[in-house]
């Protein structure tokens, strides 16, 4: 007879055991290749490079424009509070005031309250002129009812204000918290840019344009005595003397570093130095890209004349001064400075004429 063996029992512990380490080994596959070193990420080309580094900046403004926004926001809501708290001390200043005269009252109302009207009558060595008095004093007691309806209205004011400067208050602090979650997005976006650029040897940010100092986007046909010789001309040529002002003082800020959420005098976001050249015309405009496509007349682009503003991609997240000759100034990104750049470069969305 054949020997009958009773098959082994496998352990379930023994299963997963052997389990595990196949994943690990099949994990440390992955990881390693076959001469056991890790796999890098994906070499991007200097190309690609230029390319994310391009997105985030886009992103990066719009985060900013978003800030600007938040930020325009803020500093309304903080003046609104401090005008109804200014309101609010004052009314108390009055308030107090009231009370220290109804209180004034009020003590020598009691100070000669001690007699019934009728027994002080009968006891003055003077009837007529105690009537008089009492005359007066009824006449004092109707003023000082007033006098009490108002400090209770005063009072009620003051509960108003204070309900408004709550609410404006929670308004402030909400702004706040949206300008720090706008900072954190912005700061993240060119942290990238920036760790994505330096993967990049100097010679091959050089060649796509992200070189310290370079300007990128400078591209034109013309020289620069050209270049200058047709901003000097873009003033003469524009609508009125307030758009040739701005057009002057966005050519005079050529060169100056772009700083998100800067409005000058020495460093502009795009929507930062547009709101500066006007300002320098005696022109206000919102902080903000898309408040400033709203701030005047729509143009079409081919009625564009110098000092009109151009608006780029569709979250209108972009903004220049158009100098004539197919042209605009504008801050681009951290990249490059102030500068001018033919008005194709982007997305092109719209313009207005403010002035």
């Amino acid at each position: 007879m054949a020997a009958h063996r009773k098959p082994r029992q496998r352990s379930a512990s023994g299963n997963t055991a052997r389990t595990a380490a196949t994943i690990a080994l099949a994990g440390a596959a992955t990881a390693t290749g076959f001469d056991g070193t890790g796999h890098a990420e994906p070499q991007l080309t200097p190309g690609q490079v230029k390319s994310r580094v391009d997105e985030l900046y886009r992103e990066a403004e719009a985060a900013t424009e978003k800030y600007n926004g938040a930020q325009e926001k803020a500093e309304a809501a903080g003046q609104r509070l401090k005008d109804l708290q200014d309101r609010a001390a004052r009314k108390e200043d009055r308030l107090n005031t009231a009370r220290e005269a109804l209180g004034s009252v009020a003590a020598a109302q009691y100070r000669e309250g001690g007699l019934d009207p009728a027994l002080r009558l009968a006891l003055s060595d003077d009837p007529d002129r105690y009537l008089e008095n009492a005359e007066f004093v009824e006449r004092t007691g109707n003023r000082q009812k007033a006098a009490v309806a108002r400090v209770r209205e005063q009072l009620r004011e003051i509960e108003q204000l204070r309900g408004a400067a709550h609410i404006e208050l929670t308004s402030l602090k909400s702004r706040q918290q949206e300008l720090k979650r706008h900072k954190k997005t912005i700061s993240a976006k060119l942290g990238s840019a920036r760790q994505l650029l330096s993967r990049l040897s100097a010679q091959e940010r050089s060649r796509i344009g992200e070189a310290p100092g370079t300007d990128r986007a400078s591209r034109s046909s013309t020289g620069p005595r050209d270049t200058l010789t047709a901003l000097g001309s873009a003033a003469s040529q524009a609508p009125n003397s307030r758009a040739a002002a701005a057009v002057s003082y966005a050519h005079q800020k050529l060169g100056s570093p772009y700083v998100w959420g800067a409005t000058g005098p020495n460093a502009f976001d795009c929507s930062g130095l547009v709101q500066a050249a006007y300002r320098s015309a005696g022109v206000s405009l919102p902080r903000t890209t898309y408040s400033q496509i709203d701030a005047g007349r729509r143009v079409s682009r081919s009625e564009l004349l110098p000092g009109d503003l151009v608006f780029y991609y569709a979250g209108i997240s972009h903004v220049g001064i158009y100098v004539g000759n197919g042209r605009m100034i504008h801050a681009p990104n951290p990249s490059a400075p102030v500068r001018v750049a033919p008005l194709d470069e982007m997305p092109f969305v719209g313009a207005t004429r403010v002035v």
